[in-house]
Order: structure tokens, then C-alpha cells, then sequence
């Protein structure tokens, strides 16, 4: 009897799975899963892109607003004077480029919305359709989309060439007497670069659309072909009214692309002769021999004005829609 109690006893001294000291351990295994180099890795990762966007981004962003109120050359910090209003009562009252600018963005979002948005939406469509060779026909009119501006920029030039050019070469217009100037004159040279942005902005909005055709409930399109609507109509009644969401989206980027076009127009012209643009004006009055920095911090207040005028109210829309949801 005295070795079976033994054993009991040994038995007893030692832990179970659920005694008091293996608890113990578990919470410091889950300490231990972030080590202090982790810590430092995730803080450093998040860390860099946060000061990054805030120095970029909101300090760029306030020291503009606070810039336009003042007037400076650019030349010491000594040299800034405070003005008040009168930077914007010139900017409204004596520059004769600025109306010129603003009714230009306003035509450049008119003509994105009214061509390169339907277009973009009837190829989608088409592509939605699961057709042979989709996915080379969505890289192709992709693929302007991923091209920078600058390049597009240069590739159309070489399009509008009043010699060699492409455009006048197929209409016979590339001979002396007879040339035009696509660039050069100041009634032909925003439309066209508007056709430039044009063949650009499809392939986007197409990408954009076609991401909302792929969120279509399929039933839909079956109970409307049961109920014998052809393909007009169940676009028009059923598939269409469920890109109302995929259509505000639409909206605030093509105002968003109007408002910042900048470099088609200063890589064919620099913005003169017709094709002046606020992005074009905020640029000439910072940048040159005569820096005019609270000038042109200025109309950028202007710009950051009319653009947050679209932002806010779409993102009280969606914010709306994510505490219903």
C-alpha cells in the first residue's frame, strides 16, 4: 500500500493540460507573436508612408492656402507680404486668362462626359458578353490608360503633324498652301487635344464600367428575357438602373480628370494659344522667371475649391450608404 500511494502522489505533483501553470504559459505565446523587430518593421511601414502623404499632401496643401493671401517671389522667407484679398480680386477682375481657363476645364469635362463615357459603357457591354478574345480586345483599349500622359502626349503629336502628320497626310493636307495647323491654331488645337484625353478616358471608363456589369445579378437578365424583353430593352430597364452606384463613380472621376488635365495640354503647347487651363495657369505663375507663388497658390485655392465642391458631397453619399448598410 505504501508504493500505490507513492505513485499517487507523484501523479498528483504533476500539471494536467488544464492546471493552472499551463494557462499561464498560453497568453505569454501570444505576446511573443510580434517580436520587437516586428514591431519596428510595421512601424516603420506604416510610419514612412504617413509622414510621406502628410508632408506631400495636407502640408502642401495648407502652406497653398495660407501662400495665397500673401505675395512672394519664391526668393527668402523674408520677402513674404500679407495681401489679403487681393490676389483673388485680380484673379476675378484683371487676368483675362482666367474665365478663358475655367470655361475650358467646363468644356473638357462636357466633352468627357458626353463621348469617351458612353463609348467606354457600349464597349464594356460588348465585352461583358464573354465574346472570343475579351481579354485582348480589354488590354487594347486598356492599354492607353497605363501610357503616361507625356508619351500620349508626344504619340499624338506626331498625329497632328501639320507635314508628316498622320491625320493630315490622309486628307491631303499635308502639302503646302493647304496645311493645318491642329496645334498651332487656336479654334482647332483644345478639340484637339480633347480627342487625345477622349481616346484615353474610354478605355478607363470602360474598365470602370465593365467591373459594374460583372456585379449584375444574372437572374435579373433571365426573368427579363422570360418576360420577353430583347436586349435594348433589358439593358435599359434592368441593367442599366443597377449601375446607378457604378455611375456616380463615374461622375465625380471624369469631373476629377477635367479639373486636373495638365499634361496633354503643356506637352502640345504649354497651354497657350486657346488651350489655357487653371492647372496650366497655377503652373506658369509659380514656375518662370517671374515667380508670382501667392498669385498662384491662389487660383490652386480656386481649383481645390471647385474640386472639393464634387468630393465632399459624394463622400457623404457613400458614407451614408456604408452606416445604412
Amino acid at each position: 500500500m505504501s508504493i500505490d500511494a507513492t505513485k499517487t502522489r507523484e501523479a498528483a505533483a504533476v500539471p494536467s493540460p488544464g492546471t493552472e501553470s499551463t494557462k499561464k504559459r498560453v497568453p505569454q505565446g501570444h505576446k511573443r507573436l510580434l517580436t520587437r523587430r516586428d514591431r519596428i518593421t510595421l512601424a516603420f511601414m506604416a510610419g514612412v508612408p504617413t509622414v510621406l502623404h502628410v508632408a506631400l499632401v495636407w502640408v502642401t496643401a495648407l502652406a497653398s492656402i495660407a501662400l495665397a493671401f500673401t505675395s512672394w517671389d519664391g526668393i527668402g522667407f523674408d520677402s513674404i507680404k500679407w495681401v489679403g484679398l487681393d490676389n483673388f480680386k485680380q484673379l476675378f477682375t484683371d487676368n483675362p486668362q482666367f474665365w478663358p481657363a475655367v470655361e475650358h476645364n467646363i468644356i473638357w469635362f462636357v466633352v468627357l462626359i458626353l463621348i469617351p463615357t458612353p463609348m467606354g459603357l457600349f464597349l464594356a457591354v460588348q465585352l461583358d458578353k464573354k465574346i472570343r478574345f475579351s481579354r485582348v480586345y480589354q488590354t487594347a483599349f486598356f492599354l492607353p490608360v497605363v501610357v503616361s500622359l507625356a508619351v500620349t502626349g508626344f504619340v499624338w503629336q506626331l498625329v497632328y503633324n501639320p507635314d508628316t502628320g498622320l491625320i493630315n497626310s490622309l486628307i491631303g493636307a499635308n502639302k503646302p498652301g493647304h496645311y493645318i495647323d491642329w496645334i498651332g491654331n487656336p479654334h482647332l488645337n483644345l478639340w484637339a487635344v480633347l480627342i487625345a484625353a477622349s481616346w484615353r478616358h474610354t478605355g478607363y471608363m470602360m474598365i470602370l464600367y465593365l467591373a459594374g456589369l460583372k456585379g449584375v445579378d444574372p437572374s435579373l437578365r433571365e426573368a427579363s428575357s422570360l418576360d420577353g424583353a430583347n436586349e435594348w430593352q433589358t439593358f435599359k430597364n434592368v441593367i442599366f438602373p443597377t449601375l446607378r452606384p457604378t455611375n456616380t463613380v463615374v461622375l465625380v472621376v471624369t469631373i476629377i480628370e477635367a479639373l486636373r488635365a495638365f499634361d496633354l495640354v503643356f506637352v502640345f503647347n504649354k497651354g497657350a494659344q486657346g488651350t489655357e487651363l487653371l492647372s496650366i495657369l497655377i503652373t506658369n505663375n509659380i514656375i518662370g522667371e517671374s515667380s508670382r507663388i501667392g498669385y498662384g497658390s491662389a487660383i490652386a485655392v480656386v481649383l481645390l475649391v471647385i474640386s472639393l465642391a464634387v468630393i465632399i458631397p459624394y463622400l457623404i453619399a457613400t458614407f451614408r450608404k456604408e452606416r445604412r448598410a
